[in-house]
């Protein structure tokens, strides 16, 4: 291999908390009830839900609850409209909330020559608007089951978290013909040690404490955001 070749990489980013301040089903929660698809209740159940994510951390039986509602919400809808819904809320909630080192990180990689994928529990069209918004290679998320394009309430398979992450990103990385030893994973959470074991580059991001212990005991790099730079970014985009 030459000097000026870049031996072919992938950087798997993980959403909520890592490129998105939160939870970005809460925000689809709030669209959802706009077009009356939700209650005024479940609502504020999002929004607590929500809240605690912010201040706690991911929880499985809360974001579990959140998901068994999201499921029930979309049965007899079609993808195109999931896909619409998903567009609008990135637009008016998510872009305004992405936490902008991280998405500088990931065009970096872009710039490297790298794939960027990222690796999430939320429904898989949900993850494509996602990078298609921020121009990333692709996503890799919970599939729902469709038939005929609509949806049934049920997965495919399991939601796409945890070792599941890891395994999304083993068989990316085989697809892309690309070794681990030298992928990146960006993750808050402890959830995702599996993945961030996986790659020869793991970096934390804002990591709950469990995740904290397990990086500071491998010398893993550490990125802490602060929420005055989704701030001042989103000052700075509206002068422009």
């Amino acid at each position: 291999m030459s000097e000026d070749t870049i031996a072919p990489a992938i950087a798997f980013f993980d959403v909520d908390n890592t490129l998105l301040r939160g939870a970005s089903l809460y925000h689809l929660g709030v669209g959802a009830w706009r077009r009356r698809l939700v209650t005024g209740r479940d609502l504020l159940s999002f929004a607590w839900k929500q809240a605690r994510f912010l201040y706690v951390g991911e929880n499985r039986m809360h974001l579990a609850s959140i998901r068994e509602r999201a499921l029930e919400v979309v049965v007899g809808y079609s993808r195109d409209e999931l896909v619409a819904l998903s567009t609008e809320i990135f637009d008016a909630r998510l872009l305004q909330r992405l936490w902008p080192e991280t998405v500088a990180v990931a065009r970096a990689h872009l710039k490297a020559g790298r794939e960027v994928w990222l690796v999430s529990a939320t429904a898989q069209e949900v993850a494509d608007v996602i990078a298609e918004r921020l121009g990333l290679t692709g996503a890799l998320g919970t599939r729902l089951e469709a038939v005929d394009g609509i949806f049934t309430g049920r997965l495919t398979a399991g939601v796409c978290h945890g070792v599941s992450k890891a395994v999304a990103a083993n068989a990316q990385a085989e697809r892309s013909g690309v070794d681990l030893a030298v992928c990146w994973a960006y993750s808050d959470s402890h959830n995702d040690i599996p993945l961030l074991d996986l790659v020869g580059n793991p970096v934390v991001v804002n990591p709950d404490a469990t995740l904290r212990r397990y990086a500071a005991a491998r010398h893993w790099p550490v990125m802490i955001l602060k929420r005055g730079s989704i701030k001042a970014a989103t000052r700075t985009s509206k002068k422009r």
